[in-house]
């Protein structure tokens, strides 16, 4: 008998995602998951070898897919930046205004994260991903339209929305359609590469598009892939279950949730100008607390059907994951703030210079995350985070050796590459370990969660760089004060791992979790 399980767990590399639209016997009828199809092989219903092919096509389909909409979201988060004085000049935008321009995406976006995870379980991952794609597309559209400072941050606002709703459900995707095993392990470190990949890549990218054809087009970029993307998610993804339409949404709990994450980022980001005394900052963070309070005790005893089911925060895979993606976050989502700014106010680099000196950090994040699965095998996953976080810290360490004085071959490119090899190997372990076991109504809440952890990481980790960067001394000192703590971080990383379960506890709290 042919071994179904090689063609499962491989699939061609390469953006395939188009191909699979011309795919005539695309099955639509539900029911026809992996399980079905490997028991209908076994007992010689089917052609197996056309069968497994086939499922080996949608499988890298959907991949695809997943990854472009995520690519979308995570550029959005950055491309604006290097666009923000031509904005300014063209709608009018005072300094205070300027900065909701980035302030309203990302705030919206990290609020919702915990309720757009959820939707995905209840109304089904077709549903969120075609909802958010669209409202994401739209907003885009009408952003890139605006003529007025309102209307473009009120856009911005709505485009977080929808990335909240759609990059759980990119993730949700991948974990239901891999199985646990070498195969999943391979569609997560290309998804963490494609994140990385635009996160890095929207400095350049909005450099070129302002310099070549309008800052409007940071934003309606958006609407042909979106577009595309959002007819091949109608075509490739299945219809979702009736279940999932019946579900009930924990209204009491998503208010306090998306109140209690949004109260937090804005009160952290307060504190990047007024200070961690400040009244708008302690005011955020009062409410932030009240409300994650309000938020813990509603979902443990009044919620009928929680937005964050209470057995879920308690497995250690879970708990212990985030915590450690949380630290992670705080690592690397504010260096490419710092280096950002070295770059510009140190060497004097213009937008596109400072896009194209973060390409050895890209391609060196890219190429180490889809070295990961190959580390994996031979580490665990435990293992490679410990790694991975100090090869991080001895890189962030020597970043720290920068000064006033110092180039871009001498000063930046080293550290770059060890730095970048560090977080490419980081990410997919974790989001393996956070996502392993997971039943499949359950899987939209363990992404929305793990995606709001990085988030929180990377705000409260920024503001709490920039509060030691601006404190008294020359610039050398500050740059080297954030690269000494964020290495320092990454050690911590690495002895948070130490609480992760060991592989072979994993595979037991996997079997208990789907019980």
């Amino acid at each position: 008998m042919v071994n179904t399980f090689r063609h499962r767990d491989s699939f061609p590399s390469g953006p395939a995602f188009i191909v699979p639209l011309y795919y005539k016997s695309w099955p639509r009828r539900q029911g026809r998951d992996m399980g079905q199809r490997e028991a209908r092989a076994a007992d010689g219903s089917v052609d197996t070898e056309k069968e497994t092919g086939v499922l080996a096509s949608r499988q890298t389909a959907l991949l695809w897919l997943a990854c472009a909409a995520q690519f979308m979201v995570v550029l959005d988060v950055s491309v604006v930046n290097v666009a923000l004085p031509s904005i300014q000049t063209a709608l009018g935008f005072d300094a205070a205004g300027l900065q909701w321009v980035v302030g309203s995406y990302a705030l919206v976006f990290a609020g919702f994260l915990l309720l757009g995870g959820r939707l995905a379980d209840l109304y089904g991952r077709r549903r969120a991903f075609v909802w958010g794609l669209a409202l994401f597309s739209v907003s885009s559209l009408v952003g890139g339209l605006a003529t007025g400072p309102g209307l473009l941050i009120a856009m911005r606002a709505v485009q977080g929305l929808g990335a909240a709703v759609l990059a759980p459900a990119t993730l949700t995707i991948l974990t239901t359609t891999f199985p646990e095993g070498p195969g999943r392990t391979k569609a997560l470190a290309i998804w963490t590469a494609v994140s990385s990949a635009g996160g890095a890549a929207g400095n350049l990218i909005g450099g070129v598009l302002t310099d070549t054809l309008s800052w409007r087009w940071i934003l309606l970029i958006n609407v042909p892939i979106g577009a595309v993307a959002v007819l091949a998610a109608l075509r490739l993804l299945p219809p979702d279950h009736s279940r999932a339409a019946s579900g009930r949404l924990d209204v009491p709990g998503a208010v306090l949730a998306t109140l209690g994450v949004t109260a937090l980022v804005y009160g952290v980001n307060q504190a990047g100008t007024q200070g961690w005394t400040g009244p708008t900052t302690l005011t955020g963070l009062a409410v932030s607390a009240v409300a994650l309070t309000a938020f813990a005790v509603t979902e443990a005893r009044y919620a009928a059907a929680p937005l964050m089911p209470p057995r879920l925060v308690r497995l250690r895979p879970i708990w212990a994951g985030n915590v450690t993606m949380l630290l992670a976050g705080g690592c690397f989502i504010p260096m490419w703030y710092f280096l950002s700014l070295y770059m510009q106010e140190v060497l004097h680099y213009g937008a596109l210079a400072t896009g194209a000196g973060f390409l050895p950090h890209t391609l060196v994040g890219i190429a180490a995350a889809r070295l990961a699965p190959a580390v994996m095998e031979r580490t665990g996953a435990r293992g490679l985070i410990v790694l991975s976080a100090l090869l991080s810290a001895v890189g962030f360490l020597w970043q720290s050796s920068i000064s006033t004085d110092s180039g871009y071959l001498d000063g930046l490119l080293g550290p770059a590459i060890v730095m970048s090899a560090g977080m490419g190997l980081l990410i997919t372990p974790i989001t393996t370990t956070v996502t392993s076991g997971i039943r499949e109504q359950d899987a939209g809440a363990a992404s929305g969660l793990m995606n709001t952890t990085r988030q929180l990481g990377g705000v409260v980790g920024l503001a709490a760089l920039v509060t030691l960067a601006t404190a008294d001394g020359g610039p050398d000192l500050s740059y080297r004060a954030v690269f000494v703590a964020t290495a320092a971080v990454c050690a911590g990383v690495a002895v948070m791992a130490l609480a992760l379960p060991a592989p072979q506890e994993g595979q037991n709290q996997s079997v208990a979790m789907r019980r």
